[in-house]
């Protein structure tokens, strides 16, 4: 498959007709470059669609998928925050599933009965 070393997350929606060219310029405009063997992921406004862009260090690959029912959680940021946001590859399984990502510590304990 394709080696992916680091994922991150773009908080700004995008509409989803974007292809792989207008996904890879927004890439260029926020981060100065797509590097290679990284990934960078977009939603839509309401979070129930989302695209992977993959560089692969030759070309670059384009993923979509959408949730049968419900949405994902996607993180919401003031506009003067603007720090990009990296994913681990447990907290980019849980998002493609539809799970709560940013819990995933919380998750692995339970203190209450």
């Amino acid at each position: 498959m394709i080696r992916v070393d680091a994922v991150w997350l773009a908080v700004e929606p995008i509409d989803m007709r974007a292809g792989a060219d207008r996904l890879l310029a927004r890439v260029v405009q926020v981060f100065g470059a797509a590097e290679a063997h990284h990934g960078y992921l977009f939603a839509n406004a309401r979070a129930t669609r989302i695209k992977l862009l993959i560089h692969d260090g030759f070309g670059v690959w384009c993923a979509a998928r959408r949730l049968n029912i419900g949405g994902f959680v996607w993180p919401r940021r003031a506009s003067a925050d603007t720090s990009p946001i990296t994913l681990t590859r447990e907290q980019f399984d849980a998002l493609v599933f539809g799970l709560p990502w940013q819990r995933l510590e919380q998750m692995k304990r339970i203190t209450r009965m």
